[in-house]
């Protein structure tokens, strides 16, 4: 797990193409050009966003390769699951929710689905193994098919006790 929870971490992913670009490369290492093609942004864009992430480092730079005489640099993310919650006043948290959210509001079929439960704390941790467990199991369809993202959360609401 990488923790991404400083204010540069915050910083880099206040923008959202930073944020899709994130999410993208978490199915592997992409080059400029695919993540261009896939994210249908132009690359100078892609380039500029891809630097910010590295000096961040949410985004590695990976193996290269050549083709057609010129060099393609891959980029990776630093692990497959990051951290977001915590630091500095979970400001990396907020601005991934905040583009979560504009992604959510966007989709007119996505399914939100928000209830409050009173569960007691065995409960709440065996609930949140149990969805962690369903998401992590899914194998991954074809890349032909429709991308989804999937977010699961159990936290405490309103006043412990």
């Amino acid at each position: 797990m990488y923790d991404a929870t400083s204010a540069k971490h915050a910083r880099a992913l206040s923008h959202p193409t930073r944020h899709r670009l994130l999410l993208e490369l978490g199915e592997g290492a992409a080059t400029v050009s695919q993540l261009t093609n896939r994210l249908l942004i132009n690359k100078g864009n892609v380039a500029h966003h891809l630097a910010v992430l590295v000096a961040a480092g949410l985004v590695a730079k990976g193996p290269t390769r050549t083709v057609r005489g010129g060099t393609e640099q891959y980029y990776v993310r630093p692990a497959r699951v990051i951290k977001f919650e915590g630091g500095p006043d979970n400001a990396t948290l907020f601005a991934m929710m905040s583009n979560l959210a504009n992604e959510i509001a966007g989709d007119k079929e996505a399914l939100l689905n928000h209830r409050i439960l009173r569960l007691t704390k065995p409960q709440a941790a065996a609930l949140t193994q149990h969805l962690d467990k369903l998401v992590h199991a899914l194998e991954p369809a074809s890349d032909r098919d429709q991308r989804y993202g999937v977010v699961v959360s159990v936290y405490r609401h309103g006043r412990t006790r």
